[in-house]
């Protein structure tokens, strides 16, 4: 008798591939939807009936049964909360990671199971491989789409009777699949910004949840250049949206962000050289070890400590709850709330929260 898998398809190119391919190695596929944000567009339109629109256009396509599921309380509860108290926290939260974690393979996981699945699979770009109890996240063949950035928070139970279908193929191969098989989502654009939020005016969007509290932007000798908006909508090393005016260093160079002083709400900027950006390691409280912790306190690997950025060598020291990282080469903007994750070959081995870089 066929294995079930449950699907979740978003409507997107990436979920429609990865559901057909399941139904040609022979599987009995079911899709299922996830209502994760519930907004209205100025027409009144829930901005979300397009995508399952799409979901309904490739599952009777398919000849699969496809269902959809409100988790907009849980994603509210579990995720948005988090990504707001980062910001009124002064850091910068990668929300996508969490709700993979909290939403995509937790409560995602439990319905589909409920309606009687074998399996889970999802469009994401990465491989895994499982090996008795042990659940290994691989990266995927396209380097350049590979996803295990975003699910390095995952536990060994939620990896556990996952499929990627997509861990082998390149983009161009994804969607030359979908047009040979006449997919609905063929040609559709990919979806970008804030998981299930999407794009948008990031400061108007966020400026309806925290209050903006103005403030004054200061260079480290006490110059007064301007006003910022709200700590919450800069990042260390931003250049662009600083709205000083056009002034200019003594340099001639451009200004860019090199402090966010919480506590006094002031915005610190330099120009000039960037070595005041790069440190040469940074400090967590914790890591999500995949499959298992290291047996060795300290050990060297590869890191990324923002998601498109090529890895980096470095060495991991693991001291009681303190995880302290070296970096061979200083790295630029190391971002507070963002998280680091690191590789071992084509193994991702876990990640956690930067809490502070070390300079």
């Amino acid at each position: 008798m066929a294995k079930t898998v449950v699907v979740g398809m978003s409507g997107g190119v990436d979920s429609s591939v990865a559901a057909l391919l399941l139904k040609q190695q022979g599987y009995n596929v079911i899709g299922l939807y996830m209502n994760n944000w519930e907004e209205k567009d100025e027409c009144g339109a829930c901005t979300g009936e397009e995508d399952f629109a799409d979901v309904r256009r490739v599952g009777n396509a398919l000849g699969i049964p496809y269902y959809s599921v409100n988790f907009a309380k849980e994603y509210m509860d579990r995720v948005f909360s988090y990504f707001l108290e980062e910001y009124n926290a002064g850091r910068t939260p990668n929300p996508d990671v969490l709700c993979n974690r909290e939403i995509k393979f937790k409560d995602f996981k439990e319905k589909a199971f409920e309606l009687g699945a074998d399996y889970i699979a999802t469009g994401h770009y990465c491989d895994i491989l499982h090996d008795g109890d042990k659940h290994y996240l691989l990266k995927a063949k396209d380097q350049s789409k590979d996803q295990t950035y975003f699910l390095n928070q995952l536990s060994q139970s939620q990896l556990d009777k996952v499929l990627f279908p997509l861990g082998k193929l390149d983009k161009s191969e994804v969607r030359r699949i979908a047009e040979e098989n006449g997919l609905a989502t063929a040609t559709k654009k990919d979806s970008t910004g804030i998981c299930f939020i999407g794009e948008r005016n990031f400061r108007n969007f966020l400026q309806t949840y925290i209050p903006n509290k103005k403030g004054e932007i200061r260079t480290y000798d006490g110059k007064v250049l301007g006003e910022h908006l709200g700590l919450m909508y800069y990042t260390i090393g931003q250049r662009r949206g600083l709205n000083i005016g056009g002034q200019k260093g003594d340099d001639g160079s451009r200004w860019f962000v090199i402090e966010k002083d919480l506590k006094n709400n002031i915005l610190y900027v330099a120009h000039g050289s960037e070595e005041k950006l790069y440190s040469r390691g940074l400090v967590m409280k914790s890591v999500n070890w995949i499959p298992e912790r290291p047996k060795s306190n300290e050990f060297e690997c590869t890191g990324k400590f923002r998601y498109r950025q090529p890895e980096q060598k470095c060495k991991v020291i693991i001291k009681d709850d303190c995880i302290k990282v070296e970096f061979e080469e200083k790295q630029r903007a190391i971002t507070e709330g963002q998280f680091a994750v690191f590789y071992d070959g084509n193994k991702c081995i876990g990640g956690g929260v930067i809490e502070k870089a070390i300079f």
